[in-house]
């Protein structure tokens, strides 16, 4: 939600901070108080072009800033991640337009004006311009059938099996381009397998080969130094052996007249042990010491094999044996370059069959919502002031001989083109007089109709619609009585699952609001200077009853204000 906007030296705005609520919020103030001035200066925000002669008289730049609290909002964040700004909660973005230049930023990081675009096209849509009215953009209308329905499921399954289409035909295209390449290297893959699998490398080998080779080149000295050892451990005359049978047998006997010596001859005697234990070990040793210079010569022959191969494919057996299992996969399919092929165009048609069975499921479910849709919209309409007015969802397809798509119950032997998110082209018709065709919604009037349609549209939509401020500008434009009662009502109901905030001149309006700001424009030191305020529980009925009566409030007035306030809805933020 948007949860403050700070102006500076915008247009007639000095400077302002709003706080805005949560629920629906109702804007009033006089004709030319500077109403618009406020949806302006929001719309800079959201990325609109800048205009340089929008900076107040005498001022240096403009300043226009907006909070948003945009917890769980999932594109929000990646848009976020996606430009390297602060990711949190909160996000706040910036303009600053100055003479010839205009500033933008992100959470205090420098952006551009694109970026804003995409940041505001996730967060508002403003109905009264059409550049945000979401449900202008037909791109959007297949989404919202599937929110409407709850389809993401089966949108999920098309999105997988379109992706796996995607990656296979890129497979086949790769392979079509190496066709030539593939062919001539197959000599060079095969001549390259036969000399790695001719020494058939392992893993780590060189270690334990390097190992042994050192063994045998020192097996002389091996043999001479462990037979030494034995000799002067165990073997020969006043060993080490012999000197600490003695010492222990010596401390035995002290140990017999004062028991202090009694520790010391218990190590001596362990030592004793560990003595013999080394000499037997050094004397196993050195039985086993093989002199085998064949054995010698077959391994130093076989590292330089190693060595060679590392020299030609990568410095490493590792390496080496990663080239051989990719030139492996080459050669195979240089061999079998037509089966492999074949092969792949068998895989294909499997996946194509399996994304036109899911795409024409998810078609027939949206038709299904389809109608739904039309039925609610016909009944919304009605009740607001348009009982002759039609609403069509219409389905297009693009025939496309090389598409993805067949449609076995198509009487047309036409492929369809696998669309970004199905087979179906979706777009929303409409008519609001009797006698009249449906147009395109995109191409209705502009105004108060176009507002109550889009009114129409985001009351069945509002559960699953994602955009969580709602920006109504002069909704009520020609209605009144009951029809502008029941725009009110509606306008209070979407406050449950959006912010709303609605520009009305209309008592029946401005009464079921949650929340009443009041534009007014004053002058001082012959300047004049927009401003902006919540107003209190008098003033809110004050100004209501301004707009039943006019410049002269009066008692009646009064009254009758309170008595629409009354009639206003228990909503969340009471």
């Amino acid at each position: 939600m948007l949860e403050s906007l700070y102006i500076k030296d915008y247009a007639l705005i000095d400077e302002l901070e709003v706080q805005f609520s949560s629920g629906f919020s109702i804007i009033t103030g006089e004709t030319g108080a500077g109403k618009s001035i406020l949806v302006g200066a929001l719309k800079l925000i959201l990325g609109e072009r800048a205009q340089t002669d929008s900076i107040r008289s005498g001022a240096r730049k403009a300043i226009v800033e907006g909070v948003f609290d945009v917890s769980d909002m999932t594109e929000i964040c990646a848009l976020l991640d996606e430009g390297n700004f602060d990711n949190d909660t909160k996000l706040i973005l910036r303009r600053e337009i100055s003479k010839g230049k205009s500033r933008a930023f992100i959470n205090d990081s420098p952006a551009s004006v694109q970026q804003l675009r995409a940041m505001g096209l996730e967060l508002v849509d403003l109905h009264g311009q059409h550049e945000h009215q979401s449900l202008l953009r037909t791109e959007k209308h297949v989404q919202l059938v599937d929110k409407f329905g709850g389809l993401e499921g089966i949108r999920n399954t098309y999105l997988v099996s379109r992706a796996k289409v995607s990656e296979l035909y890129r497979i086949r295209t790769e392979l079509k381009r190496k066709e030539e390449e593939l062919r001539q290297q197959r000599q060079v893959f095969e001549f390259q397998i036969q000399e790695i699998d001719s020494i058939d490398p392992r893993i780590s080998e060189e270690d334990s080969l390097n190992s042994e080779r050192r063994i045998l080149e020192n097996a002389e000295r091996l043999f001479t130094a462990t037979a030494s050892l034995f000799d002067e451990l165990y073997e020969a005359e006043d060993s080490v052996q012999d000197h600490l049978v003695r010492i222990r047998n010596e401390l035995q006997d002290l140990a017999r007249i004062d028991e202090t010596f009694d520790p010391l001859q218990k190590e001596i005697s362990a030592a004793q042990i560990a003595v013999a234990e080394s000499a037997k070990v050094l004397q196993g040793y050195n039985s086993q010491v093989e002199f085998n210079p064949d054995r010698l010569e077959e391994i130093r022959e076989r590292l330089i094999a190693l060595d060679r191969l590392k020299m030609r494919y990568g410095g490493t057996l590792e390496a080496v044996l990663e080239l051989r299992a990719e030139i492996g996969d080459k050669y195979t399919v240089a061999v079998d370059y037509e089966g492999t092929l074949a092969r792949l165009d068998e895989e294909i048609g499997q996946a194509l069959e399996e994304l036109s069975d899911v795409a024409i499921r998810q078609s027939l479910k949206r038709q299904e919502v389809a109608g739904r849709i039309e039925a609610s919209i016909l009944l919304e309409l009605e009740e607001l002031g348009m009982p002759d007015a039609k609403f069509e969802v219409r389905f297009e397809r693009d025939a496309d001989p090389d598409g993805w798509i067949s449609d076995e119950e198509d009487e047309s032997p036409n492929r369809f083109k696998a669309q970004a998110f199905g087979v179906d082209n979706i777009g929303f018709f409409i008519s609001t007089n009797t006698g009249e065709g449906v147009r395109p919604l995109a191409r209705v009037a502009s105004g108060g109709e176009v507002s109550r349609i889009m009114l129409a549209l985001k009351s069945i939509l509002a559960k699953s619609d994602r955009l969580p401020i709602l920006i109504f500008d002069e909704i009520d434009a020609g209605i009144s009585g009951r029809l502008a009662q029941r725009v009110g009502e509606k306008l209070n109901a979407l406050g449950r699952y959006h912010q709303i905030l609605a520009i009305t001149h209309l008592p029946q309006v401005a009464s079921l609001a949650d929340t009443h700001y009041k534009v007014e424009k004053s002058v001082d030191n012959d300047r004049t200077s927009t401003s902006i305020r919540c107003l209190d529980t008098a003033e809110r009925t004050d100004e209501i009853a301004s707009l039943i009566s006019g410049d002269q409030i009066t008692e009646a007035a009064r009254a009758n204000a309170q008595v629409l306030i009354d009639l206003r809805p228990a909503s969340t933020s009471d």
